[in-house]
């Protein structure tokens, strides 16, 4: 529908800015919509979209990382967003939109996209003080207050959102109780034996879970006090958060006089029009067919088809695969298509070692085509590893053109042979999130459908292209196999070199400098590569010889090397400045030295904040005021922090049983330990860890690359987790351990990965890019499957006797002080460019037309910063 010239142009009101809302936005501009209308898009949240699939994650990365649209507008200026007010009322004949503020917005179309409500069951109670719904960012932050000055919650709702609740009460500190009416947990997407296993898991935790327990009022008279179930003994409990299911927000519709579903929800046909012609709906308000949906997935192919209905196009929603796989409180769960067995002829394949804690089932029948099984759906609980290959291999109808191998228990079993070489159809769709087929995926490596564009050469390209494992991530590694077979099959090789001057891998760098004891970046790349390297491989090399052979990285040999940050031994910030970040292992301080920090920052005008790291960082510093802030901080006893360099940050813990009540072993002096014995332990990325003194996990262990939990017999051992945009629990790679063989597979992890992982790659992506996965890091690391055990417990032994503070280290020497000046040819002029404001009584970078109250001098010559380069 391209518009001529005269073209009367058109309004679109978009009612809704949630997922599935920003979801419509983005594909009306992406497939030209707005060429022909212009588009107001109107959100009740004073906040534009944001992830809620991922809610939980806000207490660790905050409303920024959860934004879908961090710069709060679109690039297309035909599209106006509104945040922050409610419609509320529609006129189909005036065809018009009235919002809170009295404003009234004329549309040709409109598109609800209004969401769902949290049920909240009509009890006694609902009502007080310290009851709460789990939807909203706004809900998260008032659950934190109220957390805050309590020790129990409990969830009512054992579901998917309810189990994700509890996962943010646990987050909090709270000892946390599950309440669920069905006899099991997630009664929709697993059976009794996956629910009783999810049971088991999360228990472990230290959760208490009630399911088969009716919750029949809310206890306490001025605020929450507990909760009164049916023929149980009432739970005590001073937050009480509901999610019991949701119910579609089809108020508007309703008083609008459109048709609905018999169980709510806008009744739409299957171009999601209602009864109004000019009226759609999509996501969890719609109802197709007269069904709803709660799983963003099926809201986001709503969205497509009505972009693709204005456009004349013959788009039809006629279901949605409802698979989901979701990591709750640290376990797998996933369940895909007829996970019941409900379909005639039906037959269950069942695996469950309950030691390890997992439960897998295939729900299969004989092919009506040949004599072989197809596969209908399945369960898997504790371990998801084989969900990316298993859901493609069921079609929406419940049929699949794959038929299973002979043996197909082997697509289960821990042996598994992994499944993609089965060999998915083309129209087997691998990313649910985003309807992205396997012949889709090809086509953007094909130069034959890859149309205009030049095709894709990575997997990374294909997700920014297509979409596939942009979401909810789950399909990359099948995204990336399904890549990497094709590019095999047409004999093209792929390409996993570091840089265009090392045809080699990160792995393969770390060995040729073993083998050969090179010692200088220019004897690597005089036997190795060509030309004079770049940006990529000097960081790199100069982390595989640290890593190998220590030293300062300041040293004229590797100076050269570093990235800014690096270079100055310090993050720098946007003004110019750096901050500074001592070490306080396991957040444990004097304070002796609590009062020097302090002092510090006053004489230096520094502004002060403590981490989520147990630390305190120290910002605005120039970077010739760095070596003297240094000297007063290790005059007091305090080392680099490394929180510039690709290696350990910190070992976070709590106070274990040292203080704490409910603590079992020492967690303080088992952080402190492990941090002052992994310090500058230089990695293909930051290293981050945990030590949690019991169950209840207030040290956040399980989100590092490596965690330690305590138990009544020992520790347990969890690895490849991490916080971030794109968090990840870590799994448990061993339980029970006493000190010292902890300490001795710890040491075999970070080596093992610290020879073997690809620049910048994370644990958790490291682990699972394995042949083997977490099973094959614990063949190496725990049954020294290869005999490398005692060398690479040597190998740390080694860095643990050859670590030196790098502050300290440069303090002493001339040579490396001599870079610390703003100005090489006015060593004594501070840079003018850095200015400032003043916020909450301290310091914070100048904007462009804020006020400024700090300057500086006017000097000659360039920054020192500009000439090294910044990251």
């Amino acid at each position: 529908m391209t518009p001529t010239p005269d073209h009367k142009r058109l309004t679109l009101v978009v009612v809704g800015h949630g997922m599935v809302g920003h979801r419509f936005v983005q594909a009306a501009i992406e497939r030209g919509l707005t060429e022909t209308y212009d588009v107001i898009v109107v959100g009740e949240e004073c906040r534009p979209a944001y992830d809620r699939v991922a809610l939980t994650s806000f207490f660790e990365v905050g409303a920024e990382e959860l934004s879908l649209l961090p710069g709060g507008a679109y690039d297309d200026p035909r599209v106006r967003l509104v945040t922050g007010t409610e419609v509320t009322g529609l006129d189909t004949e005036t065809r018009t939109v009235l919002l809170a503020d009295g404003e009234v917005l004329g549309f040709d179309e409109l598109v609800l996209a209004t969401g769902a409500a949290p049920f909240v069951p009509p009890i006694p109670g609902k009502d007080l003080p310290g009851c709460f719904v789990y939807r909203t960012i706004e809900d998260l932050e008032a659950i934190r207050e109220a957390a805050a000055g309590a020790t129990v919650g409990a969830v009512v709702g054992g579901g998917l959102l309810g189990l994700e609740a509890a996962n943010a009460l646990a987050q909090l500190g709270l000892e946390t109780h599950v309440v669920e009416m069905a006899p099991r947990l997630m009664a929709v997407q697993v059976d009794d034996a996956g629910g009783a296993m999810l049971t088991r898991h999360i228990e472990k935790l230290g959760l208490t879970v009630h399911t088969g327990a009716a919750t029949e009022a809310v206890l306490g008279e001025s605020h929450v006090t507990g909760l009164a179930l049916r023929d149980r003994e009432p739970i005590l409990a001073e937050v009480v958060v509901f999610s019991a299911g949701i119910r579609p927000r089809d108020g508007l519709a309703r008083d609008a006089g459109l048709d609905l579903a018999e169980r709510g929800g806008v009744l739409v046909d299957e171009q999601c029009r209602s009864s109004d012609p000019h009226v759609w709906a999509i996501g969890e308000c719609a109802a197709p067919a007269g069904r709803t949906y709660g799983l963003v997935a099926p809201g986001y192919t709503m969205a497509e088809v009505v972009v693709d209905a204005l456009l004349g196009g013959p788009g039809a929603f006629t279901g949605a695969d409802m698979s989901t796989k979701l990591k709750l409180l640290g376990v797998d769960v996933a369940s895909f298509g007829d996970a019941h067995g409900t379909t005639e002829g039906a037959l269950e394949l069942v695996f469950a070692d309950a030691v390890a804690g997992h439960y897998k089932k295939l729900v299969v029948k004989e092919n009506p085509d040949g004599d072989g099984t197809i596969l209908l759906g399945g369960i898997l609980v504790g371990d998801a590893s084989a969900y990316g290959v298993l859901r493609p291999m069921v079609a929406a109808d419940g049929t699949s053109g794959i038929e299973l191998p002979p043996n197909p228990e082997d697509l289960i079993l821990p042996a598994s042979r992994g499944a993609v070489e089965i060999g998915l159809p083309d129209e087997a769709v691998v990313c649910s999130c985003n309807t992205v087929t396997k012949g889709e995926i090809l086509a953007r490596v094909s130069t034959d459908g890859a149309g205009d564009a030049e095709p894709c050469t990575d997997a990374t390209c294909v997700t920014r292209c297509s979409g596939a494992g942009s979401t909810c991530g789950s399909c990359k590694p099948t995204v990336k196999k399904i890549v990497e077979d094709h590019f095999a099959s047409v004999g093209k090789v792929v390409d996993r070199s570091l840089c265009e001057h090392f045809g080699l891998t990160r792995q393969e760098i770390f060995d040729v400098v073993a083998v050969h004891g090179y010692t200088r970046f220019d004897d690597v790349m005089e036997g190795h590569g060509t030309g004079r390297g770049c940006d990529i491989c000097k960081p790199v090399v100069a982390s595989v010889l640290a890593s190998q052979l220590g030293g300062h990285v300041l040293s004229p040999a590797h100076r050269p090397l570093q990235d800014t940050n690096d270079a100055y031994l310090a993050n720098i910030q946007k003004n110019g400045t750096y901050s500074v970040v001592p070490r306080i292992p396991g957040g444990e301080i004097t304070p002796a030295k609590l009062i020097v920090i302090g002092e510090v920052a006053r004489d230096f005008n520094l502004y002060t904040k403590i981490t989520g790291g147990q630390r305190i960082d120290l910002f605005g510093a120039r970077m010739e005021e760095l070596p003297l802030i240094w000297r007063r901080l290790v005059d007091a006893g305090f080392e680099s922090g490394h929180a510039y360099g690709k290696s350990l940050r910190t070992v976070k813990s709590c106070v274990g049983s040292t203080w704490c009540r409910y603590g079992v072993q020492d967690s303080t002096s088992l952080a402190i330990m492990l941090e002052e014995r992994y310090r500058g332990l230089r990695s293909p990325h930051k290293l981050k860890g945990g030590v949690s003194g019991c169950a209840r996990e207030c040290a956040e262990a399980r989100s590092k690359d490596f965690g330690v939990i305590a138990t009544e017999k020992g520790w347990n051992l969890y690895v490849a987790g991490n916080g971030g945009a794109a968090p990840v629990h870590a799994r448990l790679l061993a339980g029970d351990l006493d000190t010292q063989t902890l300490v001795s597979y710890l040491d075999r992890f970070l080596m093992y990965y610290i020879r073997t992982a690809d620049r910048l790659q994370r644990t958790a992506l490291w682990v699972d890019s394995l042949d083997g996965g977490l099973d094959r890091v614990r063949q190496v690391v725990v049954e020294d499957s290869l005999g490398l055990g005692s060398e690479l417990e040597a190998a740390m032994d080694a860095h643990v006797d050859g670590y030196f503070d790098e502050w300290a280290a440069t303090l002493e020497d001339p040579d490396k002080l001599a870079r610390f000046v703003s100005f090489v040819n006015a060593p004594g002029t501070p840079d003018p460019h850095i200015t400032f404001r003043e916020e909450r009584d301290q310091i914070a970078p100048a904007d462009a037309d804020g006020p400024v109250v700090l300057g500086a001098t006017i000097a000659v010559g360039a920054p020192l910063g500009a000439v090294a380069g910044t990251r």
